[in-house]
């Protein structure tokens, strides 16, 4: 007898086995969204992600008949998704950044070397519904801490393997005997790159405090009203504002308000900021008057430390917006 879907994951296998698209599909949708999460920790964009997504789906639909059942179907999919993510770190064919060329001469910066220019913010709602599992008593980040820009921008700096071994031990929690068997290594070899990817790694956030609301309020106002000394006087002392996929960066209070001044909130220069949020943190869909229009410019994207702005990142790529649900123009004046 056919075995039917109200049966559970092994009849869905089986329905899935002898061709049955839609029973496949109910056996990997529970695990779509993390699927693509911990493809973007891995590769740092949220439009490589989605590709790699659906490379791994077809690849476990023209596979379903070789997974044996041994593991569970999640930790399956994980395998596959894990090892064509580092099949596509190897080529080192990542997307071209945005072509992007600054409407002014950009001042100084305090250095060039920022976020890899591949880095892309990740929407919250895209984390909805998302477990913060960490079964595994080595596992060290919460889900909040494992998607915050500070933690993907290092995640990126590390070696493939390194990387992939951390993502599946300390943020998603796998035993190192799954690891192993992943990426078909031994359990030494996943201990070993585990121990020097964890010493390269940040500290984690502090958590969101109290006065956060009021702070990225007060900043919304004064961003809007291009009151550069008000923008100013909430930022901490060593504030960091970026550009990727651009390689500046502005660092202290001096060179923000030098930026700020020059750049963003320069005389005559108005913004709407549309609020949204990415990677655990607040950000803005950004949009600068041009009558009678208002203009996409970027997701914007802000870290805060206590009752200070400690960061501010500028997503230049309007292709991003409609991942946030947000338009590429804005119709009315300035509010």
């Amino acid at each position: 007898m056919r075995p039917t879907p109200t049966e559970g994951a092994e009849g869905l296998l089986a329905l899935a086995r002898e061709g049955d698209g839609e029973a496949f599909r109910a056996l990997v949708e529970p695990h779509r969204r993390e699927l693509q999460l911990h493809c973007y920790r891995l590769l740092g964009s949220l439009q490589d992600a989605e590709d790699l997504l659906q490379e791994t789906l077809l690849a476990a639909w023209r596979g379903i008949d070789g997974f044996e059942g041994r593991s569970s179907v999640r930790t399956w999919l994980y395998r596959i998704a894990t090892n064509r993510c580092l099949n596509a770190l190897r080529a080192a064919d990542r997307r071209p950044p945005a072509d992007y060329r600054p409407e002014v001469p950009l001042p100084e910066p305090s250095h060039h070397r920022g976020e890899p220019a591949w880095l892309e913010p990740y929407p919250d709602l895209l984390l909805d519904g998302i477990a913060d599992r960490a079964p595994g008593p080595d596992a060290r980040y919460e889900l909040r801490e494992s998607v915050s820009l500070a933690f993907l921008a290092a995640l990126q700096e590390l070696p493939p393997r390194q990387r992939v071994v951390l993502v599946l031990r300390d943020v998603l929690g796998f035993r190192a005997a799954e690891v192993a068997a992943m990426l078909g290594t031994t359990e030494d070899a996943v201990a070993g790159a585990l121990k020097r990817a964890r010493g390269t790694m940040p500290a984690a956030p502090p958590p969101p405090t109290s006065v956060e609301p009021r702070v990225v309020a007060d900043f919304v106002r004064a961003f809007e009203a291009g009151d550069v000394e008000a923008v100013v006087a909430l930022l901490s002392d060593d504030v960091r504002l970026s550009m990727p996929p651009l390689p500046f960066v502005y660092e202290g209070v001096a060179d923000v308000r030098r930026f700020l001044t020059a750049v963003a909130l320069r005389e005559g220069r108005r913004h709407v900021l549309v609020p949204t949020r990415a990677n655990g943190q607040p950000a803005f869909g950004a949009y600068v008057a041009d009558a009678p229009l208002m203009r996409a410019h970027g997701v914007l994207v802000l870290t805060v430390a206590g009752d200070r702005v400690a960061g501010v990142t500028r997503f230049v790529d309007n292709s991003l917006l409609p991942a946030f649900g947000l338009p590429r123009s804005l119709r009315g004046g300035l509010r």
